[in-house]
Order: structure tokens, then C-alpha cells, then sequence
């Protein structure tokens, strides 16, 4: 973006309040009270209605999304009947056929604009649903997780940068910190992610096919609803070519240190449909609290993640930010690795898992946002759907290869603390990756 996004991330334009009251000047009088810091509710009142569109478009898509996809890993392994290393391959394909090809999402998205590119996924997403539910075979379950996430690929990084470049719009007007806005859109997706779950566990009575029917049918609302409501053309969007700009992305050792960082998140974030579920399947006997897990994850974010956005931007730029949330991530996998030789079941043997959805979650609430925030200052300007789609098509590969690897130390029959102990040490190793400074002040 140009040199005028550059100002620090987490506070306000200078010398404006966050309630966008008039400019603050000094007096030698004591202010009777301090100005009280914005709601959600006020937040989300000052947003333009395309800003409130696109937020509601990710609490619609993760609806639909975590319907599905929680319960996948347990009906590949028994109603198909797939080893442990063939599904973690395919839960990372369908991370790599999403994140791996948001970059030609991000391009297709600058060239021909949000609307088409969010309409063509909805589209794909709601025939990949549908070919899932009545896949039976290894190839054809492979095939329609493909299509689910190549759906992804297209949508998600039209919506994300939008989102992230209204949001810059929005700081610059005096709104408040661009960090607000995306922790609003963080809400919202964990919103979608705490009602999917339940939707779909009580569709999983009958069996996964009405599970998938029924992610399929929130998607057909989505497309009806976007097809009429997301305009055409979106000002001050400008379109360009979909060839050009790769490489000087791939010149761009800060970007793509970022990617590093964010993938590493990502994998550990995937392992809410790997390792947790086995870890519930171990201590109860069954997946059912496995919905309670998600729900605790979601109910977190949508409580806690303003505030936490809050605190983090009165306290830490967007390094340390980044940095304190992959170690509280790692602490999550540390308490379970640490735990888990103790072979506890029952209520007890699920602390140890409620332990690592609560730090994972936090973590999360961190790492997101600020790696959001971060991509606008990095990024080349009119090119901003592409290096969103990049830093996801990169973080894409990481969950695909350590998705595989993790699903083969499930296997190998070392001590089952093992994995989790591994996990725990990536999100550390990351930190060394985070460029050293917030902004990148044109330097790539």
C-alpha cells in the first residue's frame, strides 16, 4: 500500500480519539473523565454498510464451513476406513487446495473485482459439499475435498482484503485503529465457528451425508443473498492485471518471514481437527464433547477478542503481539504433551484438551488480527489481494507437509505425548521468523 498506510497499528490516526471525536488538544484543566473506549456495538454502528456486508458474509461462510469440516477426520477414518496418515493428508490437502491457491483467488480478485470471484466459490463450495456427502471412495473423497477448498481459495481472499483494505480506509478517516475492524471480522468467523459445530452435530444424528447436505444448503442462502446484495463495483477498488507483481513478492523477505510465522500458526490451529479429536476419542470413548471444545474456542473469541485486541494495541506492536500469541500456543500443546502420560479419561482426561482450546484460542486472538493488520504495510499497492492470498497459499504448504508428518508420528508408534511435544516446539521456532519491526516503511 502507499507510504500513507505506514502509521502505527493499534492506536488511532495521532491526535484522534477512537470515538472519532474532534481532534484532542492539551489543556492545563484536568479532563473531568476519560473519553470511554468503543463497544463492539459502536463499532460495528460506525462501519460502512459494504464493511458490515463483508463481516456478516465470514460469520455466513464459517457456518456453513464448521458444519462440515470438524467431523470429517472421524468419518474418513471409519466410514472409509483411511490410516491415521492418510486422513492428516487429506485434512492438509483440503488446507492446501484453500490456503495453497488463495494467491490465484487474490490475483483473479484485483483483476475482475470482489463480487464474481466471491459468487463463482459460493458456487464451488456448495458442489463440493454435496460430491463429499455421497463420496465413498479414497479418490472421490480426495476430489470433492479439492473442490471444497479451491471454493475457499476463491472467496475467502476476495473478502479478506477487501476487508483489510476498508479498514485502512477507515483508519485514515479517523475511525479508530485498522485492528478494530479485523478483530470485528475475527468475531464474527468465530461466531460462525461456535454455531456450526452444533448444526452439525445434531445433523451428524442422522448421518455425515445430511451433514454435508446441510453445509451445502447454508452456502446456496449465501449465494442468493451476495448475488443480490454485493455491488458490482466497489470504489476506489482498482482492477489490474492478474499476470505481474509475483515476483517482486517473492522478493520480499519481510513478507514472506511473515508467511513463515503465520503458517506455523496455521498448522498448529489445524490440529483442532488431527490431534484433538483423537485426544477426545481417547479420554471419552466418543467425539461428542468435541463440539463442546469448538464452541468453548468460539465463545472465547466472541466474548474476549475486542478486548483482548484492546489490550494488546495499548501494549504491544504487532511483533510482540504476534510473537506472545504463538507462545501461548505452544503452552497449550505443552500442557497436553505433559499431561498425557498420565493416560487420564472421563471429565478428567478432558482438562487437559479444554486446556489447549482455551490457549490455542488465545493465541489465536493475537496472532490474527496483528498478522492481518501487518500485510497492508508489506504489500505493493492495487496488489493487496495478492499478497493476502500469498501469505495463506504459503501457510498453506507448511499445513500440508506438517499435517502429513503429524499424522505419521500418530502412527509410529512412539509415546503419544510425542506429537503433541513437537507442536509445541514449532510455534516457538516461529517467533525467530517475525520480521524484527512492525512497519515495513516501503522497505522489502
Amino acid at each position: 500500500m502507499t507510504k500513507s498506510h505506514r502509521q502505527p497499528i493499534g492506536t488511532a490516526p495521532d491526535r484522534v480519539s477512537d470515538a472519532g471525536e474532534a481532534p484532542v488538544t492539551t489543556s492545563a484543566e484536568p479532563s473531568p473523565r476519560r473519553p470511554a473506549k468503543p463497544s463492539r456495538r459502536r463499532t460495528w454502528g460506525r462501519l460502512n454498510p459494504l464493511l458490515r456486508l463483508l463481516i456478516l458474509t465470514q460469520l455466513a461462510f464459517n457456518v456453513g464451513f464448521f458444519a462440515v469440516l470438524p467431523f470429517l477426520a472421524e468419518h474418513l477414518g471409519t466410514a472409509i476406513g483411511m490410516a491415521g496418515w492418510m486422513v492428516g493428508f487429506v485434512l492438509g490437502l483440503r488446507t492446501f487446495s484453500q490456503q495453497g491457491l488463495f494467491v490465484v483467488g487474490g490475483a483473479l480478485a484485483d483483476r475482475y473485482g470482489v463480487r464474481p470471484v466471491v459468487l463463482a466459490g459460493c458456487v464451488l463450495r456448495i458442489a463440493g459439499f454435496v460430491w463429499l456427502g455421497y463420496a465413498e471412495a479414497a479418490w472421490s473423497v480426495i476430489g470433492a475435498v479439492l473442490l471444497i477448498g479451491f471454493a475457499a481459495a476463491l472467496f475467502s481472499p476476495a473478502v479478506e482484503s477487501e476487508v483489510a483494505r476498508q479498514a485502512v480506509v477507515w483508519e485514515e478517516s479517523g475511525g479508530g485503529s485498522r485492528t478494530r475492524v479485523l478483530a470485528l471480522f475475527t468475531v464474527a468467523g468465530q461466531a460462525g465457528a461456535f454455531v456450526g459445530p452444533l448444526i452439525g452435530a445434531l445433523l451428524l444424528a442422522v448421518d455425515y451425508r445430511v451433514v454435508c447436505l446441510g453445509g451445502a444448503g447454508v452456502f446456496v442462502l449465501v449465494l442468493a443473498g451476495h448475488a443480490r446484495l454485493l455491488p458490482q463495483h466497489i470504489p476506489g477498488r482498482e482492477r489490474v492485471a492478474v499476470r505481474g507483481g509475483l515476483g517482486g513478492l517473492l522478493r520480499n523477505r519481510r513478507f514472506l518471514a511473515l508467511c513463515g510465522a503465520y503458517g506455523a500458526y496455521l498448522l498448529a490451529y489445524n490440529q483442532l481437527y488431527l490431534l484433538l479429536p483423537d485426544e477426545v476419542e481417547r479420554a471419552t470413548g466418543s467425539q461428542a464433547a468435541l463440539a463442546w471444545l469448538f464452541g468453548l474456542s468460539s465463545l472465547l473469541v466472541v466474548t474476549a477478542q475486542l478486548p483482548v485486541t484492546r489490550w494488546a494495541g495499548d501494549r504491544l506492536d504487532l511483533r510482540r503481539s504476534m510473537a506472545a500469541g504463538l507462545l501461548l500456543i505452544a503452552a497449550g500443546f505443552g500442557v497436553v504433551a505433559l499431561a498425557r502420560p498420565a493416560g487420564w479419561t472421563g471429565g478428567t482426561g478432558l482438562l487437559p484438551a479444554a486446556g489447549f482450546v482455551v490457549l490455542l484460542t488465545l493465541g489465536q486472538m493475537l496472532v490474527a488480527p496483528a498478522a492481518r493488520a501487518w500485510v497492508p504495510d508489506l504489500a505493493v499497492e492495487g496488489r493487496l489481494g495478492l499478497y493476502t492470498g500469498a501469505m495463506s497459499s504459503v501457510s498453506g504448504l507448511i499445513v500440508l507437509l506438517g499435517s502429513a508428518g503429524t499424522g505419521s508420528l500418530m502412527d509410529t508408534g512412539l509415546p503419544p505425548a510425542v506429537p503433541w511435544a513437537v507442536l509445541a516446539a514449532v510455534p516457538v521456532a516461529s517467533i525467530l521468523l517475525l520480521p524484527r519491526r512492525s512497519r515495513a516503511a516501503g522497505q522489502h
